[in-house]
């Protein structure tokens, strides 16, 4: 099985990803955002530095994938911590034209030879609690994190899961925390065996807040 976890910044998808691990008896594929050296200069300058942080993103996810993805993915369970298209996603926030086109085209392009999930797990979350915790982890480079931008992508997020059809789990995770409430981590997984029908799961285990798509 093929997982991926995908939300709004600040969410935890980490953190659930190597949570579920031991879980599944599963490898973790994490994103690696630390290395993209137009980070910390995107969050403060968006407009100046979009484009360059996009496509860094875009092409460091895309070999991530086909290194770690497409060489062995029948032989193993694995979780991720992204999608290939949450690129395209935050791509459509912060560029626009001639700039977006280029994206769109080199996207396309690469997205053709990327497997798709067996399950996307959205973790969704409302943009306060999000950018509380984007506070209390306090990242260098995410300290100018402004509530208009984590607004808009949890919309653009919203909209994008509404377009596709891909197999969705929804979870709201704004009342849950699974990274010190056990009980709460085993409702989540509970609800990714019932949607992959593996067994054992209860179907009517009552449930914080979710909606499958």
């Amino acid at each position: 099985m093929y997982i991926a976890i995908e939300g709004v910044i600040g969410v935890g998808k980490t953190s659930l990803a190597r949570l579920l691990q031991p879980v599944f008896s599963s490898d973790v594929l994490l994103e690696i955002f630390e290395q993209n050296p137009f980070l910390s200069n995107f969050y403060t300058d968006r407009k100046r530095y979009a484009f360059q942080t996009q496509i860094f993103f875009l092409l460091s996810r895309y070999r991530q994938q086909m290194d770690l993805i497409h060489s062995d993915l029948s032989q193993r369970t694995l979780i991720s911590d992204y999608t290939f298209e949450k690129d395209a996603i935050f791509a459509r926030i912060n560029l626009t034209g001639d700039e977006l086109a280029t994206y769109n085209l080199v996207h396309e392009a690469l997205a053709e030879r990327i497997p798709k999930p067996d399950l996307i797990v959205y973790l969704k979350a409302d943009t306060n609690i999000a950018m509380q915790r984007i506070a209390s982890r306090d990242r260098s480079y995410e300290r100018n994190m402004e509530r208009d931008y984590i607004e808009a992508l949890n919309q653009a997020y919203d909209a994008h899961f509404t377009r596709h059809p891909e197999k969705v789990l929804a979870i709201d995770s704004s009342r849950l925390d699974f990274v010190h409430q056990p009980k709460h981590l085993s409702q989540v997984a509970n609800r990714i065996r019932s949607a992959l029908g593996i067994p054992p799961y209860q179907p009517e285990l009552p449930f914080q807040g979710d909606h499958s798509e």
